[in-house]
């Protein structure tokens, strides 16, 4: 892939939501070959990162939500940016779990992004959950107050993907209104 179709990508991942505007999840984005190939290595010896174009390692600031909270309201009226500061204090001050949720939901919405954008690209791209959390946190020099959701590999498929192992019927997972 080229910079400029990286750089393409990556504007359009930045535009994914993220609750109280908070931007708090974070790119690493793998191109070199022997990164690559560490990440295969700590993704269980898979091989759509080494093989894949582009691996980017979708990361998350769980602090992200106090660390200068009104620049990601900076358009908005100052009294708009304190309603936001207060309540970003209030959902997150003291709740790690809430801010580890959000970082997950960020990083989700902003895979789906990246993937959907390869796809209008003509690219191919796979989302990945399955790595040693530890040892892709060293190669990639995770940050303490940070955490992994997931990566998305990039690129053009060497092959068709295989068949889905089994779809589950729509009246098992979707209900109308309410669970029955």
């Amino acid at each position: 892939m080229t910079s400029e179709q990286i750089e393409f990508l990556m504007k359009l991942a930045i535009l994914s939501p993220t609750s109280y505007n908070q931007q708090n999840w974070r790119f690493i984005i793998a191109t070199d070959q022997d990164v690559k190939n560490k990440i295969s290595k700590a993704a269980r010896d898979q091989v759509q990162p080494k093989d894949g174009s582009l691996v980017i390692v979708l990361c998350g600031d769980t602090n992200a939500w106090q660390k200068n909270p009104n620049r990601y309201w900076k358009n908005a009226p100052k009294t708009r940016q304190e309603q936001v500061t207060k309540a970003l204090e209030k959902k997150y001050s003291n709740n790690m779990e809430n801010r580890r949720d959000e970082v997950m939901k960020s990083c989700g919405f902003a895979a789906q992004t990246i993937m959907l954008a390869a796809k209008q690209m003509d690219l191919d791209s796979c989302p990945m959950r399955g790595f040693d959390y530890d040892e892709l946190a060293k190669i990639i020099n995770l940050p303490q107050d940070y955490v992994i959701a997931m990566m998305v590999v990039v690129g053009k498929a060497l092959e068709p993907a295989g068949p889905r192992g089994g779809q589950l019927e729509l009246d098992e997972v979707v209900f109308e209104n309410k669970f029955s």
